[in-house]
Order: C-alpha cells, then sequence, then structure tokens
C-alpha cells in the first residue's frame, strides 16, 4: 500500500503562455505517508536547509526576513523571496519590500518555487504567501529530501471548509504544519519533469526525430538527486538518435 499525489501540470498558464518553470509531478511513500490535504489555500512559509528552525509562522515579516539573513550571513538586501503575484499578498508583499529584501513575482508555481528555494544556486532564498494545500503537501515531500523546511497553515474562512475539514477529520483548522507533518513517510520518493524551462529544469524540446525531456528524481531513504535526461524516439523505421 502507497500513498500518491500528484500535480499533472503545476503551473497550467504558465504552460499555456510559455513561461518559466511549469513541471509535473509525482510524489509517493509508504501507506499514511503523505498527508491528505483538503483542496483549500494554505499559509505558508518555505526555506532552504541552511533556515531550518529559523523561521516562524506567525512571526512578523521583518523578523523572519532578519533571521534567514543571519542564517545565511547575509544582509536582508541581498535576500530573495518569491511570491504569487495575487492580490491577496498585497500587505505581504508591501512588509517583505518595507524590510528592504527583493521580490520575485511569479504568476503561478509556488511548487517549482518552493523547490528552488532549498536548492544552492538558484538565487532563491525563501518563499512566503499563500497558496494551495495539495501543492504544499507535494513540496513537502520535495523538502524531506532536500533537506528543507515548510510551514503552513490551512486557510478557513468559510463555514463550508469547517465541514469539509470536518468530514476529513482535522480537528483544528489553525494547526500549523511542520514539513513533517504534511509529508511524514520514511520512504518518500519524489520525481518531476520540466514542462517548460525553469530554474532547474530545461523544459520539453522537440526535434525531428522524437521529444527530449529532463527529470529530477530525490529520494528520502537512499538521499539521492538524480538528474535524468530522455528521448523520446518517434516509432518510424528510419529514426536516427542524436546526441546533441
Amino acid at each position: 500500500m502507497v500513498d500518491i499525489a500528484v500535480d499533472p501540470l503545476e503551473g497550467t498558464n504558465l504552460c499555456a503562455t510559455g513561461a518559466p518553470n511549469a513541471i509535473v509531478v509525482l510524489a509517493a511513500s509508504e501507506k499514511g505517508g503523505l498527508l491528505h490535504a483538503p483542496d483549500l489555500y494554505m499559509e505558508k512559509i518555505v526555506v532552504g536547509p541552511a533556515c531550518k528552525g529559523a523561521v516562524d509562522l506567525d512571526a512578523p515579516v521583518a523578523d523572519n526576513l532578519r533571521a534567514v539573513a543571519k542564517r545565511l550571513d547575509r544582509d536582508v538586501e541581498d535576500l530573495v523571496v518569491i511570491v504569487l503575484d495575487r492580490p491577496r499578498h498585497e500587505k505581504l508583499i508591501e512588509e517583505i519590500r518595507a524590510a528592504g529584501a527583493r521580490i520575485r513575482l511569479i504568476g503561478d508555481g509556488d511548487l517549482s518555487a518552493g523547490i528552488s528555494a532549498a536548492v544552492v544556486g538558484t538565487g532563491v532564498h525563501m518563499v512566503m504567501g499563500t497558496g494551495g494545500a495539495p501543492e504544499g503537501v507535494l513540496t513537502a515531500a520535495a523538502l524531506r529530501c532536500l533537506n528543507g523546511q515548510i510551514l503552513a497553515r490551512l486557510v478557513v474562512s468559510k463555514p463550508e471548509h469547517h465541514e469539509r475539514l470536518a468530514r476529513m477529520g482535522v480537528k483544528d483548522p489553525k494547526r500549523i504544519y511542520a514539513t513533517e507533518d504534511l509529508a511524514p513517510g520514511k520512504k518518500i520518493i519524489f520525481a518531476c519533469s520540466g514542462v517548460t524551462d525553469g530554474n532547474l529544469l530545461k523544459g520539453v524540446r522537440f526535434f525531428g526525430e522524437g521529444v527530449r525531456t529532463s527529470s529530477m528524481i530525490l529520494t528520502l531513504d537512499e538521499r539521492q538527486v538524480r538528474f535524468i535526461e530522455s528521448v523520446h524516439l518517434e516509432k518510424r523505421p528510419d529514426i536516427k538518435v542524436r546526441f546533441n
């Protein structure tokens, strides 16, 4: 028995417009290893391994930024924070800018943003804001493998939200979920492939004899990060394999 979480296309608008960081995603674990999250929004903070334990979901934005800057031994002005470009984040964006950090606004794709925050060299130091709860679980699965951290809390704003949580057995709607709460499994596999070019993966590339794809496979128990290039050939008798 296994738990599986999927996002067939994370960043549908990104794909439709050819914007970067659209990916396809699957996470799997032993049964009970991935939280069955309701289809609601979640407040989220995502940081990399060096900043685990430094942030607090209820702390002021400026305090969290200073804590991350201290862990990374840099100034707040040198931090890059990814935020979804949504009207609901207007106050958050103002507070980040007032603290002096730089913001990278994205139209969609907070899952790929969360992965980028946990990988050194992407130029992303933190992800803040509200996004989908299922995407939060997928992010947590990746972060378990990458040794990053996510803190999250469900956004419950309507009576039907409380009813939905009750049906799913969620007793505390204000609970703050840590990485291990969202993805508690001991044998987690996370896999993603690029659809459009992004920070970590190249997008799908078409050529005369087929298609080339780039994928990343993460495993928790083996502590492996694998990057895989695949060529999917057309089914023709005169096909030629290319290596460039």
